[in-house]
């Protein structure tokens, strides 16, 4: 345990609070006795990972548990293809610690700094249609209550409590352990490549055929389109066996691509935008022919997943599936009746329906629309106005990222959302766990 005094801010330097204390345990007996400990001393107490939810969800006002000392493999079943990991645990380490296994995750994100704990309890998603984000592939947790106690949640034990504990929100306890199903280790052959947007967003005289004709033909496909062009790049990645023979990329490709002119360059050009926003279609451009047009084939999880050095702010909605391209015209529409010039690329991914009570994706096919801006430049009236868009598509907003929603308005949007609040008065009852923004998003 320390005395606070430091300031923690969120990496997208949205969010900033002095906790009156900070502890790190490395036990689940520690975080028993921090949670008994607060909740005597009438404060609240909130676990933080790596930071990278651009909302409050992680603001710790009362007692910040760090769990960077919960970290590691803990079991295997090996028959189920199941593994048992501390809740601290980064995405990053985890295909180090599958690799002698001869496992993988089934799915992640683009983004691997978050610790498992984190991604799932905000609902992180990669894309793909067949695959869920990334609380889909919980089969278990270990979670400390309200008051203290340890509870397993599992498909055997408290199996009723598994569709909220799985993406909790943090709003029910300090996961301590995580049971992932996981798959064979698999290799993805990648193909980045640019193309009309307008043969992705209608159906286009080639074979290339509808954006949801492409979606369902892939494994994982997404694309990005930057504002003011009117081209997208487009990511297809298709499962390959562990066996095939690796084609990656070479590291002064990766260097240069994904360090020097990804980061690098681009970080340049967006501070240097902050000043001069005329010059941002033009600089768009020139990312949409520099940034899309290649092909490699490597270990899932170097494909996947991408370093991320630029500072943003983002929001993300998703949609039923089918309305991703009425979506994105009405954005593109915006942007261009506006006249504003908005830098940061605007990303469209994909992920199968769960029965996760608090998924964006509970109970239908979706799309997700995210729209970022420079960590420097304002993003209130662009959001704003996306949001609105959103909205009216029947959009649900991730829980990790910039909106403005409240809990009567997220009730309407979740079939099972009183039914996670039971469970939240169950297992948190004097509210150990809240924090300003799950008071927004789920009441007092």
């Amino acid at each position: 345990m320390s005395a606070s005094g430091a300031v923690w801010r969120n990496w997208g330097r949205t969010e900033a609070v002095r906790p009156k204390r900070v502890e790190r345990p490395t036990s689940a007996g520690a975080v028993q006795r921090a949670v008994i400990a607060a909740a005597r001393s009438g404060l609240t107490i909130k676990a933080v990972g790596a930071g990278h939810s651009f909302t409050g969800i992680a603001v710790a006002p009362g007692v910040q548990l760090d769990l960077d000392g919960l970290t590691g493999l803990i079991g295997v079943d090996t028959d189920r293809k199941r593994v048992t990991l501390a809740a601290g645990t980064r995405l990053y380490d985890i295909p180090r610690l599958l690799e002698p296994l001869g496992l993988a995750m089934p799915n992640l994100g683009d983004i691997d700094r978050q610790s498992i704990s984190g991604a799932i309890s905000t609902g992180t998603h990669g894309t793909g249609s067949e695959f869920t984000g990334i609380a889909g592939q919980v089969r278990g947790a270990v979670i400390v209550t309200g008051d203290g106690e340890l509870l397993r949640v599992s498909d055997t034990e408290n199996a009723e409590l598994l569709p909220a504990v799985a993406l909790g929100l943090g709003a029910l306890g300090i996961l301590v352990e995580v049971t992932l199903q996981c798959v064979d280790a698999f290799a993805l052959h990648a193909r980045e490549v640019p193309m009309p947007l307008g043969g992705l967003l209608d159906v286009p005289p080639m074979s290339l055929g509808s954006l949801a004709e492409r979606v369902e033909a892939s494994d994982h496909f997404e694309f990005y389109w930057f504002p003011h062009t009117r081209t997208a790049v487009t990511k297809t990645n298709t499962r390959r066996p562990a066996t095939d023979e690796l084609r990656p990329l070479t590291p002064l490709a990766r260097f240069t691509e994904d360090v020097a002119l990804t980061n690098g360059v681009y970080r340049a050009t967006c501070a240097a935008a902050v000043a001069l926003p005329g010059i941002i279609p033009r600089v768009n451009g020139m990312a949409e022919r520099l940034m899309g047009n290649r092909e490699f084939s490597d270990r899932s999880h170097r494909v996947f997943a991408t370093r991320r050095t630029v500072r943003f702010r983002e929001m993300e909605y998703a949609v039923p599936a089918e309305s991703v391209p009425d979506a994105l015209r009405d954005v593109m529409r915006l942007i261009d009746d506006r006249g504003w010039r908005i830098s940061f690329p605007v990303e469209v991914r994909f992920a199968r329906s769960d029965e996760l009570w608090m998924s964006t994706a509970y109970g239908r096919e979706s799309g997700y629309i995210a729209v970022h801006r420079y960590y420097r430049e304002d993003p209130t009236e662009y959001f704003s106005a996306v949001e609105e868009i959103m909205l009216g598509y029947g959009g649900r907003p991730h829980w990790g990222k910039m909106h403005t929603r409240g809990s009567s308005e997220l009730r309407a949007m979740y079939p099972r959302f009183d039914d996670f609040l039971a469970v939240r008065d169950r297992l948190d009852p004097q509210r150990v766990f809240a924090n300003p923004y799950l008071n927004r998003v789920l009441g007092e």
